[in-house]
């Protein structure tokens, strides 16, 4: 499932389509997704400016001049990509509609930006701006965020007795982490994804957030990873996946400077995770 650099790829794939522009027609070709679509989801949608486009979490949040904004969840197969050259940008004329076209917008600026997701795990909801939604509620700090700072996470993980990859994973703890980036970040910071979260000293947990910051914001610089379905908005592979130290590098050398040891694949909570168990303590 896209993580959060992902996301946030498309999301700015996205702004010189949207960000400003009006819909000029929302063509909306199915009842639902993994959820049923909001009632007349495509009129409500259809002549509408968008404000701003926002990202929280793993979740793309476009503010409409109707005082509504779209909720758009990628899902594990969803991609949104932009055909038609408004701004010099994107240089991709429009294709042939395909199967899982499921919503597309016609933009007034002669961008059209679909939504394909053959699996149908994604989702999109309508709701007032500013107001609580059940999926975005619960969510914890911003990653990027001032929030998220060493005294916070320090005080989040004292007395947990979960493993260190569960609570990163935990969504009310961090939004928008997943399996990747922990695996990375842990990596990097030299500390075993089975150690339990309240068993790391607070100067160990305060090392997890410059490390946690770093890896995000080079993920989004390389335009994410592309391992299965992920596309960008202009239909282009991310690239951090060939800079990958920990994920998906089971039984090779272990890239820490002088660590003798080989990448391990265990399963945690059903997640494959990759770990170098002579550095990683």
């Amino acid at each position: 499932m896209p993580e959060l650099p992902e996301v946030e790829t498309v999301r700015r794939g996205l702004v010189p389509a949207m960000d400003g522009a009006v819909i000029e027609q929302a063509e909306v070709n199915r009842p639902d997704l993994r959820w049923p679509f909001p009632d007349n989801l495509a009129a409500r949608l259809t002549g509408v400016r968008v404000t701003a486009l926002r990202r929280r979490s793993k979740y793309i949040l476009a503010d409409l001049d109707s005082g509504e904004t779209l909720l758009i969840h990628l899902g594990m197969s969803g991609r949104m990509t932009v055909s038609g050259d408004p701004l010099g940008v994107f240089h991709h004329r429009h294709p042939a509609p395909e199967k899982h076209d499921h919503v597309v917008f016609h933009m007034a600026n002669g961008a059209r930006v679909t939504f394909n997701d053959p699996r149908r795990f994604g989702a999109m909801d309508l709701f007032p701006t500013g107001a609580s939604h059940w999926l975005l509620d619960p969510l914890g700090p911003e990653p990027l965020g001032n929030a998220f700072n060493e005294t916070y996470l320090v005080a989040a993980l004292r007395g947990r007795n979960t493993p260190i990859k569960a609570a990163l994973l935990d969504q009310r703890i961090i939004a928008g982490l997943g399996n990747i980036y922990v695996c990375e970040a842990l990596h990097r910071a030299g500390i075993n994804p089975c150690r339990k979260a309240g068993q790391l000293s607070a100067a160990r947990a305060a090392r997890l957030v410059p490390i946690i910051r770093d890896v995000i914001s080079e993920a989004i610089e390389a335009g994410g990873s592309s391992l299965r379905d992920f596309r960008q908005a202009d239909g282009e592979l991310g690239y951090f996946q060939h800079v990958f130290k920990a994920y998906d590098r089971e039984g090779r050398p272990c890239s820490t400077p002088e660590c003798s040891g080989e990448i391990r694949r265990i399963v945690q909570a059903g997640r494959s995770t990759f770990y170098c168990p002579k550095c990683q303590r």
